[in-house]
């Protein structure tokens, strides 16, 4: 297989971190709003918001490792 294809898929595994960062900026952007509407729900939307986060991040985490996993069993 060429190294420009491998290259190639592992660069397209990892922009999954460019969605991720895109959605935790808007779900913190929204979870400010809310905070600022009702400020005695913060601990309720600061823990919703870290769960999301959290679960956000795996997908970056995901590409990351499917993108190093391509490199290393296919170059």
């Amino acid at each position: 297989m060429s190294t420009l294809l491998v290259a190639l898929g592992a660069g397209i595994a990892v922009l999954t971190g460019i969605g991720a960062g895109v959605g935790i900026g808007i779900a913190t952007g929204k979870a400010m709003d809310a905070i600022a509407r009702q400020p005695e729900a913060e601990s309720k939307i600061s823990k919703n918001l870290l769960l999301g986060c959290a679960l956000a991040e795996a997908t970056a985490i995901y590409g990351f490792v499917i993108g190093l996993l391509i490199i290393i069993m296919l170059h």
